[in-house]
């Protein structure tokens, strides 16, 4: 059956227009109803925001900073785990801010992950995001454990009023890499119950049960973290460093001890005041330019903070090979006093956030 259209005789431009438009909206089945219906919500592009990178660097009170370690698990992957690990510091540290997070990645997880979750996490909460380091290693002392977290939190209340030690890296073997510590820590005047962190880097994991029970006994007020540096190691070296409260304040805002000229100090002590802390700073390739270029980038961290390589109190380089860090030694002075050499702690590591990241710095310097 035909439907035939009909214009009347006589009548207005208006009546003709509407029955025009009545019959446009049959032809294309479209009800007057539905032409005035808007887009659904789930109709409307939705654009995800990125979460925000970790800021370069940091400032800090000293006196107020407090240390912390989470607790590792074998649940899960590497972003379940991260997201627990969060949630363990964020509890432990009782709403003080968190200002520097050092992650230690362990497995095959993608450890540019570790910073998503990150600025997702404390976004999320409305809270400044730390600077981070992210670096991975051989191995961690529980099956199945991808993460651990160092953190550094200001807290609202004085934690340490007369300052801060961070004593370098003490080379040792694996059967006693707490004695050359403490005898470092003795050296210095510094005070056994006054160590606040301890981090072991360990050649294996042989006897790191029986070395965490010896720290948790020589330091029991001290958040303990031990690591294997590189995967498949036998090496039966090992390295602890360890940051302590001091019991009375130094004559200068930063005092270095025992310096090594063109090597590192083996403490400095940094008095009651602000610290700035950095982010790693990752370092492409292997030529001197690019180590240059790395340490250029990370003085620019510092200058943005009002802070610069003259007051450097504490450098961490993580290197992934011999030839790398060889290259790293002679260039960081061109940058650092190579007569006041910072706290340092140089390593093979097994790897880092980027494909042809070669060796990554972070550094706490001392505000003018």
């Amino acid at each position: 059956m035909t439907s035939h259209w009909y214009l009347p005789k006589t009548g207005t431009i208006a009546d003709v227009l509407r029955v025009l438009l009545i019959a446009l909206l049959v032809l294309l089945q479209v009800s007057p109803a539905s032409a005035k219906k808007k887009k659904s919500p789930d109709e409307i592009t939705q654009v995800l925001n990125l979460p925000k990178d970790p800021p370069a660097a940091i400032v800090a009170d000293v006196s107020h900073l407090t240390f912390h370690v989470s607790p590792l698990s074998p649940k899960g992957l590497l972003s379940q785990q991260t997201r627990e690990a969060l949630k363990h510091i964020m509890q432990e540290t009782h709403g003080a801010t968190i200002v520097k997070l050092r992650a230690f990645v362990a497995g095959s997880g993608d450890l540019r992950r570790v910073q998503q979750i990150v600025s997702e996490t404390f976004t999320d909460k409305h809270a400044n995001i730390p600077v981070l380091s992210v670096i991975q290693v051989g191995a961690l002392p529980l099956e199945g454990a991808q993460v651990a977290l160092e953190s550094i939190a200001s807290d609202r209340k004085e934690q340490n009023p007369a300052g801060l030690a961070f004593v370098s890296g003490q080379p040792s073997m694996l059967k006693d890499p707490l004695t050359p510590l403490k005898n470092q820590i003795d050296k210095a005047g510094l005070v056994d119950g006054g160590v606040r962190r301890i981090t072991c880097f360990l050649g294996n994991l042989d006897t790191v049960n029986e070395l965490r029970g010896q720290a948790a006994t020589m330091y029991p007020k001290a958040a303990l973290d031990f690591v294997q540096l590189q995967r498949g190691s036998l090496e039966l070296t090992a390295e602890c460093e360890a940051v302590v409260a001091l019991s009375s304040p130094p004559n200068r805002p930063l005092s270095l001890l025992d310096p090594v000229p063109g090597r590192y100090s083996q403490v400095a002590l940094v008095g009651p005041g602000r610290l700035a802390m950095t982010g790693t700073q990752v370092g492409f390739r292997a030529q001197d330019a690019d180590v240059k270029l790395a340490f250029e980038r990370l003085g620019k961290a510092l200058e943005s903070v009002g802070a610069g390589y003259k007051n450097v109190a504490v450098t961490h380089i993580y290197a992934l090979s011999t030839s790398i860090a060889n290259r790293v030694r002679p260039v960081r002075f061109e940058f650092l006093d190579p007569a006041k050499p910072p706290a340092s702690t140089m390593l093979l590591f097994e790897g880092l956030p980027g494909l042809d990241a070669t060796f990554a710095i972070d550094v706490m310097a001392v505000m003018p």
